[in-house]
Order: C-alpha cells, then structure tokens, then sequence
C-alpha cells in the first residue's frame, strides 16, 4: 500500500523550499526496488550538474505513475495547480503552433516533477531566452538493435576528430542505454534546421572515413549492422534524455557524461541513480564548462553545401513533421520498389 503524503526540503538559489510528495514509497524501478522518494533524493543529491545541463530550458517530462514497466505519456506544458517556483516559456513547434513548454530553473522543480512520477527529463538544445536557436550541435550514435555500446564507442572517437576538423569541441555522454550522445557547445546564431544540416555534414563526413561501421540511412532495412547517425534528433522539438536523467530501465541507468579517456572502460549499465551521486562527489561533473566556449558551425555547413553540389541532398524528416523543401518521398524503400513494380 501507498504511504502517507511526506515533504522534502529542497535547497535553492531563492532559500528552502518545501516540496509535497504523495506516496513516496512508490516503486518506480521493482527490479531494484527503487521508490519515488528515492528518485526524489538522487535529484537532490545531483541538483548542480542536472540543472547545468537541463535547466534553463525547454523541458518535456517523461511521467510513469505505474513505474518504469506501465505506461508512459509526456507533459510540456505546467499543469493546472503547478506551483509558482514551476516556469515555462512559449516556444513554437514544427507545426507553426505556439505554446507554453516547462522550464526547470531550480531543483525544486525538478523533484515537483519526481512527485508526478516523473522518470526521463528531456531538455531541448536551446536555451529559453532563445528558444529558436540551438547552444548545442547534438549527434546521436545509435547502434544496431542486434550490437550494442561497444560499437557506438568504436566510433565515437573518429567523430570527435571530425567535429575537431570543423572547429568544434566535443562532449560525450551514455545514452543511458547502448548509445552514444556527442554534443558541442555552439554560439547561437543558427536556426534548428541549419543545425540538423551541420549534423547531416558530420554524419556524411563520418560515414566515409567508416563506411563499414556507420551509416545515414534513415530506414532500417538499409542500415544492417552499422551505427545509425540519428540526424533526425537535431531537430526542433526532438530531444533526448538529458545528461544525469534517469532513465526507465530496469537498472535504473542515468546518461552519464564521461570524459574522453573514460570510454574505451566505460559500461553504462554502471552509471545509475545509486551510484551516481558518488561518482560525481569522487570525479566531479565532465560537462560541468559545457557552454563556456562555444564553436561555429561554419565549417559543417560549408560541408553540406559541398555535399548538395555533388549531388547529395535533403533526408527524410520524421513522419510527424511537415513535408520539407528538398526532402525525398518519406516510403519506406522495399514498399517503394514494390510500388514500382
């Protein structure tokens, strides 16, 4: 049975907060037994770096009130009775629709979120002084549903070479799962479309260094045992799980950043609510001057231009997104040659 109703001190940039938590005994994660108190304690414990990479911005929620094996649904906007230490900014979505998103500026908001059983914080790449303009050139390295972080590791270093080539620094974190995000500090001056086309410029360069072990092909029929460069994440209202959010696996894995060095020994599945708090009191936060020295995509965008002038265009955009200037038909390649015959 439920527990009673408890409250949690939550220190902030504006005093002590009092934050309400309704059955704080909830398992979210029953493999480990893992409650909601506890979920609410690990944000706590990890309030500086979470909100160094999270706050500040745009945010979805990916809430499980059944825990990590029921259903999940998403929340943007605050919800009615959110309370006033809970912000939101009004962003547009690829729709052309405008409405309020949640912003976590302080950790309060963050363990508010925990209460609504709150598992996965997913941040946008932009700021909510500017939502328009991404601070963050984000590169997803997904490998293959039969492989797994060892591949995506494999590659992950030939990437920083190539973001290095263009000027920029890179950044890594676990995806929480068998992935591989990179990330670079940008300025922003660019909109999210011509980010995604740097990300595409970065990819391609990628793909021909390690045609056998990467690959742009959006379909997976095409993409065999190769790590998938997931373009599509770069752009506007796609986001991933942020750096030091849990994630709904039954180890209860957070995606972790690392430090360059810490890749080649890295296991993911060691880097979870519980022991991360010790991590970072024993290593500190690999991200922690992220934003401090922003690149230039000027040199990935001179790429893509290369890239369209020998023929090389547009990809496919995801299927809830309008059709887009440029992009091939969205038929999935052995339905289009079926079609054709």
């Amino acid at each position: 049975m439920a527990s009673e109703r408890i409250t949690l001190t939550v220190p902030g940039p504006h005093g002590d907060r009092e934050v309400g938590l309704s059955s704080p005994d909830r398992v979210l994660w029953p493999e480990l037994g893992i409650t909601k108190r506890e979920l609410a304690e690990y944000l706590i414990a990890v309030a500086e770096p979470f909100l160094n990479a999270n706050g500040n911005r745009p945010v979805s929620l990916q809430r499980y009130p059944d825990g990590i094996e029921g259903e999940s649904f998403f929340s943007k906007n605050p919800p009615k009775g959110a309370p006033d230490f809970v912000e939101a900014v009004t962003v547009t979505y690829n729709s052309g629709r405008r409405h309020p998103q949640l912003v976590l500026t302080e950790i309060a908001s963050a363990v508010w979120a925990a209460q609504m059983n709150t598992v996965v914080f997913h941040p946008w790449a932009s700021l909510a002084d500017n939502t328009d303009n991404p601070v963050e050139l984000r590169i997803d390295l997904d490998p293959p549903d039969a492989s797994g972080f060892a591949e995506a590791a494999a590659v992950a270093p030939v990437l920083r070479e190539v973001l290095a080539e263009a000027g920029l620094e890179a950044y890594l974190k676990t995806s929480g799962s068998r992935g591989i995000h990179v990330f670079c500090p940008i300025v922003p001056e660019w909109e999210f479309l011509d980010v995604r086309h740097a990300v595409i410029a970065a990819g391609r360069e990628l793909e021909r260094r390690l045609p056998d072990q990467v690959t742009m092909n959006w379909w997976k029929e095409e993409r065999g045992d190769r790590v998938f460069i997931d373009f599509n994440q770069a752009n506007r209202d796609r986001t991933m799980a942020g750096a030091y959010s849990p994630r709904a696996l039954p180890g209860a894995t957070v995606s972790a950043p690392l430090e360059w060095d810490e890749l080649a020994d890295a296991d993911p599945a060691a880097f979870t609510v519980r022991s991360m708090p010790a991590r970072l009191a024993e290593h500190g936060d690999p991200w922690a001057g992220l934003l401090d020295s922003p690149g230039r995509i000027d040199t990935l965008l001179e790429w893509w231009q290369r890239d369209l002038d020998a023929g090389l265009g547009e990809l496919p955009f995801p299927p809830e997104f309008p059709k887009m200037p440029g992009e091939p038909p969205r038929v999935q390649p052995s339905r289009a040659k079926k079609t054709d015959a």
